[in-house]
């Protein structure tokens, strides 16, 4: 396993270097080479691309050679029987189960990743016990709520805001996968596990919504940075539901995005971003570099 690695490893470099020579080609002779030999110059930064290709091609292949190959023919169980169908439906459950395996299978690393985090927070809370045990008890049983209860959850806080949207939908598993809509601001696709947040990606009302692809503008980008950083904020396993009602709450400020000036420097744009930041009390709009 590890040799085989060891050559995915060596073929992802591959592939950089062969873009960066895509990219070279394709932008010709920029103003950075200068206005002297300039021609020679970009000649010379192909020639030193080539030759990385080169070099990790060798990389790629001694990789390869270097991999056993297997004694026989892999074990695919039960889902070997589905090359004997014949219908044209069922011959492409096959892709489909591996894509539900690959997508459960993120969604276990992140959760796994994103409790681990949240169970090492050192933020202090007069509500936290100071029980270790006690506390990791309550985690447990806060983490796997019942798919019930996090739809009834759900649907108080969707009654809750008249101009926020909020939908469950769960894909392959019984993970909660939350979409919040935000008037015609943002949308937010939220995974949850149990009454737990395990992450938040945030985008512009018309883009994709999609849980493993960040959003292809800075101030979405910058927004679902905060949104990360406000789930370890309000981070409490003795009463998740308040944690979520706080979180909520701070997510629908973000409904005057656009709209608000800044709260300390009382600027609309600040290096050409809104206020991307919301104080966790007051729910004020500043810019990152304003916060208080």
């Amino acid at each position: 396993m590890e040799q085989l690695q060891t050559a995915l490893s060596a073929l992802k470099v591959l592939r950089s270097s062969v873009g960066q020579v895509f990219y070279s080609l394709a932008n010709g002779i920029r103003a950075d080479h200068g206005e002297e030999n300039k021609e020679n110059k970009y000649l010379l930064e192909l020639q030193e691309l080539l030759t990385t290709v080169g070099t990790n091609l060798r990389d790629v292949e001694q990789a390869v050679n270097s991999l056993n190959p297997p004694p026989g023919p892999f074990n695919l169980g039960n889902t070997a029987y589905l090359a004997q169908e014949t219908t044209q439906d069922r011959q492409a459950l096959y892709g489909t189960l591996v894509n539900v395996y690959k997508w459960t299978d993120k969604a276990h690393e992140y959760s796994n990743v994103a409790h681990q985090i949240l169970s090492q927070n050192s933020l202090k809370r007069s509500s936290m016990s100071s029980n270790r045990a006690k506390r990791s008890r309550v985690q447990a049983g806060a983490h796997n709520s019942p798919p019930q209860q996090v739809d009834q959850v759900m649907a108080s806080f969707d009654r809750l805001y008249s101009d926020m949207s909020i939908t469950i939908t769960r894909p392959y598993t019984s993970n909660a996968v939350i979409h919040v809509t935000l008037g015609h601001v943002l949308k937010a696709i939220i995974a949850f596990k149990g009454l737990m947040m395990e992450r938040v990606v945030i985008k512009g009302y018309n883009e994709e919504l999609d849980l493993w692809t960040e959003s292809r503008y800075k101030v979405f980008q910058r927004v679902t940075d905060h949104a990360h950083a406000a789930m370890l904020h309000f981070y409490n396993p003795n009463f998740p539901e308040l944690t979520l009602k706080s979180f909520f709450a701070w997510f629908h400020s973000f409904i005057s995005l656009f709209n608000d000036p800044c709260k300390r420097c009382g600027l609309y744009l600040h290096s050409a971003l809104p206020p991307t930041w919301r104080d966790p009390k007051s729910l004020g709009p500043y810019h990152f570099e304003c916060k208080p």
